[in-house]
């Protein structure tokens, strides 16, 4: 191929071209377009998203793309592409998603709006710009850089799947990846969303912790009866639901059902997923919330907690009518629970461990309803030959240390392109835990983004080189 100067020349380019503004226009056109997949009046803009600004551009680039329905009704379109030099080559199947969650307009800080890319401090501020229109652009700008290097040819091939369903969901996935499985065949996925450990530290992901959603609920009769007249006299489900959730967690955050943790909890964390996450770091970068020591698992690291560990959390609860409280013993208590949880552990257990255990503390009365599955974790193995191909190339561009991680803390479909495709999977976020992504202010900080694109400017070189792993 070309001598090896030229890998220089290409990471220069793509640095370039984000460093006099080129990257900035692109995410702004990006952004302006409503692609959120939650607000149905928005429908009309995920199909522009993809006709409109990736189409042309991947025209540009040499591929060739198709837009399918998606195989669910009601659900946002898939597009599909490839790249193809040679079938002879090493192929990476790139992966990210164009819509967003809801915009929130009304809540966002004087001066920012969701569909407007404002820079302040550091940070580019906008729907999308973290999650996930940001990363997948930086990775395909920076393709186009080493196009641009390497006169037109890559020296491997290239897939690309971009979804706009994957906020509700990824609804729609995992049946289009297995009718499309021989097209998209790859000999590993490399994609980006969600954070790095820490903004200054690159970071490399090879799965996803899966997500399970439960309701707690207890239901005792049909409607409020009078707080006077009945208060100490009949049961409060409110009171009942209390009680059962501190049976299932503990005051300090330790997971009290412990079928649900890996070796139902009595052999820790895996040594492999241990020995990997032996000195990484976890947070900063100004996130709203704090990391407190004291919660969660006695033991272990912040890494292992949130990288190697399952989680509970109640991300609702309600009794009677917060916003307009009356005097009144409510008929009903309902709280919707959430578990985080990694690969080793069996998510069909979850359900039946938890009746088990709310029978065991005389809690027949607190039930388990809508109990399912919301996205299966996945993992690669971390020393994996495709994670550290990529830890390398990534070190000889960015010159630091790259941590690997056994799987980020939060969702992503690796699963569905394991079990459909049977590829390794190679997560590079470009972004951190404090991006506020699903929420108001949500923002991509430029330095890490800058880091981004040069690292996958040196990535789609060295696909191209001899010493890619072997199928």
């Amino acid at each position: 191929m070309v001598e090896q100067d030229g890998r220089a020349g290409a990471v220069e380019r793509a640095r370039r071209f984000f460093d006099d503004g080129g990257f900035k226009d692109l995410l702004t056109r990006l952004v302006a377009i409503p692609s959120t997949s939650q607000e149905p009046q928005h429908r009309a803009a995920l199909d522009t998203y993809l006709s409109e600004a990736i189409l042309p551009w991947l025209d540009r680039l040499g591929f060739q793309s198709t837009l399918h329905d998606n195989p669910r009704p009601g659900f946002g379109p898939i597009l599909s592409a490839h790249r193809i030099e040679d079938p002879g080559l090493p192929t990476a199947l790139l992966y990210g998603h164009g819509d967003t969650v809801a915009g929130l307009d009304a809540q966002w800080s004087e001066g920012l709006a969701p569909w407007t890319l404002t820079e302040r401090d550091g940070r580019w501020y906008g729907r999308g710009t973290a999650d996930n229109k940001g990363q997948h652009a930086l990775n395909l700008a920076a393709l186009e850089a080493v196009l641009a290097a390497r006169g037109g040819k890559l020296g491997a091939n290239v897939k690309l799947v971009l979804e706009m369903s994957e906020e509700r969901g990824s609804t729609g996935l995992r049946d289009f990846v297995a009718a499309h499985a021989e097209e998209l065949a790859a000999d590993a996925l490399i994609g980006s969303d969600g954070p790095r450990v820490e903004p200054g530290l690159p970071t490399i992901a090879s799965g996803t912790r899966g997500t399970f959603h439960f309701d707690l609920a207890v239901r005792l009769r049909p409607g409020g009866v009078h707080s006077g007249h009945w208060g100490g006299l009949t049961t409060d489900p409110a009171i009942i639901l209390a009680h059962a959730l501190t049976t299932i967690m503990s005051r300090e955050g330790q997971i009290l059902v412990r079928d649900w943790l890996p070796g139902g909890g009595t052999g820790g964390v895996p040594e492999a997923v241990r020995a990997v996450l032996d000195g990484c770091p976890v947070g900063g970068g100004g996130a709203a919330a704090t990391i407190d020591p004291a919660w969660g698992e006695p033991g272990l690291t912040a890494a292992e907690k949130i990288y190697g560990w399952n989680s509970f959390i109640v991300l609702a609860m309600t009794s009677g009518v917060p916003a307009n409280p009356v005097n009144a013993v409510a008929p009903s208590a309902v709280a919707h629970c959430q578990i985080r949880y990694t690969v080793d552990t069996d998510p069909d257990t979850f359900e039946p461990a938890l009746r088990r255990h709310l029978d065991q503390h005389g809690l027949q009365a607190v039930q388990i309803e809508k109990a399912g599955l919301r996205m299966p974790a996945s993992r690669t193995a971390p020393d994996h030959p495709w994670v550290r191909w990529a830890q390398a190339s990534m070190e000889k561009t960015l010159g630091q240390r790259v941590q690997i991680i056994p799987n980020s803390s939060g969702g992503l479909p690796g699963d569905v392109f394991m079990d459909h495709l049977h590829v390794p999977l190679v997560w590079v976020p470009h972004s951190y835990n404090g991006c506020k992504q699903h929420g108001p202010d949500e923002h991509l900080m430029i330095a890490p983004a800058r880091e981004g694109i040069a690292a996958f400017a040196g990535l789609w070189w060295d696909l191209g080189e001899a010493g890619t792993p072997k199928r």
